[in-house]
């Protein structure tokens, strides 16, 4: 009998742990969301993937960050290539790493719906240089294509299209608006009235002491200084995003500093306390 089910009900890679251990060979057909992937293995080991455009181990990335849709294992079916070399402990550490660092990335990237566009830039500012694979994204923004589509015209993972937007937009070099999308589901929904000021220094506060606790007496310099820059954006009203730009440069610093395992704790104990509950909401104001 087949082994099926859901993968809001149980992630990925806690299946393939399951298959691994018990050294079955077979594959995984995943489906979520329009998309279909593959995964192959053999004696409890991945051995080949292919999700779209995607083979090898970043095929399998990218189904383990699926959270919604299907998978079915059938057993006794083998590929006849090798796309995979790592182990799939090696695998699920990495895509638990790259999963800790989209909530990151989805801080200024919050859609893939989402169309990228060029800044204007002031004459005679420095000269910008780009690797090989933002020179592949670059050239393909026309202020037209969304990052999804942006993915499909590059043929590279959406993780790393979206990693290279986060730092354009970080840098100033682009900025993102909504989708058609997008821009219809805001208009159709209510402002939120978000926390008090107080209540945002309050959890600057805290997200300061996990970064502290990541850092040691190391790194606070650099802490605090972040948090300074936090504390004014608040209290000129700059609202949680100032919390959520505290929070991603603290996770960059921790990251630099202590490595990436670090960074991946600091969010994994400070996003519940930035998941502030819905408020109340007020009526978008029509204007004449």
């Amino acid at each position: 009998m087949a082994l099926q089910g859901s993968l809001a009900d149980i992630a990925l890679p806690d299946v393939i742990q399951l298959v691994s251990v018990s050294g079955k060979t077979g594959v995984f057909t995943l489906s979520a969301e329009g998309a279909d992937g593959k995964i192959f293995i053999k004696d409890g080991q991945i051995t080949d993937a292919i999700a779209g455009k995607l083979s090898g181990e970043f095929a399998v990335y990218e189904m383990a960050a699926w959270r919604k849709g299907q998978f079915i294992f059938t057993a006794n079916i083998e590929s006849d290539r090798v796309t995979v070399n790592k182990s799939n402990t090696s695998l699920m550490m990495e895509a638990a790493r790259r999963l800790d660092e989209w909530r990151v990335l989805q801080r200024k990237i919050p859609s893939m719906d989402a169309i990228p566009f060029f800044l204007p830039r002031e004459p005679g500012h420095d000269q910008i240089t780009l690797s090989p694979q933002e020179w592949a994204i670059v050239t393909k923004i026309d202020g037209q294509l969304s990052i999804a589509k942006l993915e499909q015209a590059t043929g590279l993972p959406a993780f790393d299209v979206c990693k290279v937007l986060y730092g354009l937009v970080t840098s100033g070099l682009i900025s993102l608006r909504p989708g058609e999308e997008g821009s219809a589901a805001a208009r159709s929904q209510a402002v939120p009235v978000g926390p008090s000021q107080r209540s945002l220094l309050a959890l600057a506060e805290n997200v300061r002491k996990l970064a502290d606790d990541s850092v040691g007496l190391s790194g606070s310099i650099a802490v605090e200084k972040q948090y300074r820059v936090a504390r004014a954006e608040i209290e000129a009203g700059g609202g949680i995003s100032a919390v959520h730009g505290l929070v991603d440069r603290l996770a960059r610093a921790i990251s630099l500093l202590e490595g990436g395992d670090k960074a991946g704790e600091f969010l994994r104990r400070v996003n519940p306390l930035i998941e502030i509950g819905p408020t109340e909401s007020k009526p978008q104001p029509k204007h004449s």
